[in-house]
């Protein structure tokens, strides 16, 4: 494969781009001089000198709609199969992905597969969203029917993040995507609204069954059409109505608090605009509103802060060559993400894979599977390895108690000790909203440690004795994910310690995520 080429950001809106590579980056902040690049920038409210919104909205209070599009911890590769089966483990894989969300964890396990495995696979995903599970399936159709590797990665970045897309991209999925919902609304027609109807379609070594109630099928084709009279210049206005709401304002100033000062221009440019592109690349050729996320002319569907970031391995992602540009953060998940979906795009096209989608809720999702097991989610009696990943995003935030919190909080805590090994006070505050002590506040997280408050979680819930009734137990040692993956490794002062602590603290992680692995109790008959 040819090497990346970075776009010159030398474009006008009137179309006279230079076509030559970018090979020369600002030399201040590696992407241009404005007020948030710079070292000396500060929150509006303490140039105003006033009390930040945050402090009387609460520090979590949210704001737009209620959807999650787009994942908000980083991608696994559920399988790890080098550290569980081996790389060179001969039988067929059937996984599950119960809850599925977005398709991140789908993606990266496909692409991490190891080149020498070539059984078939299986995967079920799940989700009871229906703007999560049509764009899942938008986005796996767009990978099974074209061809063109390159293409077709750019397409599905911008399908999956961009809120204005490409003529080619629109064209694409009316002209592809669209007659494939058209003949499966066409033979239901005459069904009932709650009726629930399969519809398998098959590319060569690789099939797609998708099992959905009528009704949820006939809304399948408003995901492909922009909705009347929506406009890019009224899709961007109601984009940056939630992302960039005068009201929201100290919020977003509190996050920049925790990025470096390049990182704040990438973030607000795509805060502006919401598409996901190199920092230098022309935005001439995005003028269609997404379809899947304009379901009507009225709504953009999520909150203020979603970021494509929050999805991704934030390490792998920074590791990643953007060319001269190299505080370019979203080029580099650019990247990252045409990279990896290359990758995945070429495994799925050698490979013998079947996938189902369904749309239920995961109580109900027993009854859809029959008597299928899975190498992952659910153990079964033939693979030692098969294992049940959980993850607990609330656990901890919902245990911890008032006296938790003020613990944490004494100046003799060890918590407060090691924060201020990373943050050491460098003035005296000028008031109780300083920058430093909000950071200050907003770290205090990530340099806790949780143990003893998530078993109290589990004793309160008597998850072990639940487990043990269904014959399963938790595995003492984890091998598809740490159980605290976004703790600190590093102790304050080791090489590398601040990098890390600075990386959590931009991350969009709270440390306070938990997995869990389970496997079946072998001492329980069953």
């Amino acid at each position: 494969m040819a090497a990346p080429q970075f776009p010159c950001a030398n474009w006008d809106p009137n179309g006279i781009d230079c076509k030559e590579a970018g090979t020369f980056g600002c030399s201040g902040c590696l992407l241009v001089a404005i007020p948030l690049g710079k070292g000396s920038w500060q929150p509006a409210w303490v140039a105003e000198n006033r009390q930040p919104a945050f402090i009387r909205g609460g520090v979590g209070e949210s704001f737009g709609a209620n959807k999650y599009l787009w994942g908000n911890v980083p991608a696994l590769d559920v399988l790890q199969l080098e550290s569980n089966e081996g790389n060179e483990y001969k039988r067929e894989l059937n996984l599950l992905f119960a809850a599925s969300g977005d398709l991140r964890n789908v993606i990266q396990t496909i692409a991490q597969l190891p080149s020498i495995y070539n059984y078939p696979l299986k995967i079920a995903i799940n989700d009871r969203d229906l703007d999560i599970v049509a764009r899942n399936l938008i986005i796996l159709l767009t990978a099974l029917v074209t061809q063109d590797i390159d293409e077709t990665a750019d397409c599905i970045i911008h399908i999956w993040y961009s809120a204005l897309i490409r003529k080619s991209d629109l064209n694409f999925l009316q002209g592809k995507i669209r007659p494939l919902f058209e003949g499966v609304c066409e033979k239901i027609k005459d069904k009932a609204a709650k009726c629930l109807l399969g519809k398998t379609w098959t590319f060569g070594a690789r099939s797609l069954r998708v099992v959905l109630e009528k009704a949820s099928w006939d809304k399948l084709l408003a995901y492909l059409e922009v909705p009347a009279g929506l406009t890019p210049e009224r899709a961007c206005q109601l984009r940056t109505g939630i992302t960039l709401a005068d009201s929201r304002k100290d919020y977003r100033n509190r996050n920049l608090l925790l990025h470096p000062p390049p990182h704040r221009i990438a973030i607000y440019q795509f805060r502006k605009y919401g598409l996901l592109l190199p920092f230098g690349s022309s935005r001439l050729a995005f003028q269609e509103p997404n379809p899947t996320f304009f379901q009507t002319a009225g709504t953009w569907p999520m909150k203020d802060n979603a970021d494509p970031l929050h999805g991704w391995p934030s390490s792998k992602v920074a590791q990643t060559f953007s060319g001269s540009a190299t505080a370019d953060v979203y080029g580099k998940l650019f990247y990252y993400l045409r990279a990896l979906f290359r990758t995945f795009l070429g495994r799925l096209s050698s490979s013998s894979m079947s996938f189902q989608l369904f749309q239920v809720d995961v109580m109900d999702l027993p009854g859809h599977l029959g008597n299928e097991t899975f190498s992952r989610i659910e153990s079964s009696l033939d693979n030692k390895h098969a294992t049940l990943l959980t993850l607990f995003m609330n656990a901890v935030h919902e245990t911890m108690t008032d006296q938790d919190k003020l613990f944490e909080m004494t100046l003799n805590s060890p918590v407060t000790k090691r924060l201020l090994q990373y943050l050491p006070p460098k003035r005296r505050p000028t008031s109780p909203y300083d920058p430093e002590l909000v950071k200050v506040s907003l770290a205090r997280d990530i340099v806790s440690t949780y143990d003893h408050v998530f078993d109290r979680y589990v004793k309160e819930h008597n998850l072990d004795k639940l487990a043990a009734l269904l014959g399963a137990g938790m595995k003492s040692r984890h091998t598809i994910v740490d159980k605290w993956p976004y703790r600190l490794k590093l102790h304050p002062g080791q090489p590398g310690a601040q990098a890390e602590f600075d990386s959590l603290m931009a991350g969009g992680v709270s440390s306070k995520e938990c997995y869990t692995e389970w496997e079946r109790s072998h001492q329980i008959e069953t």
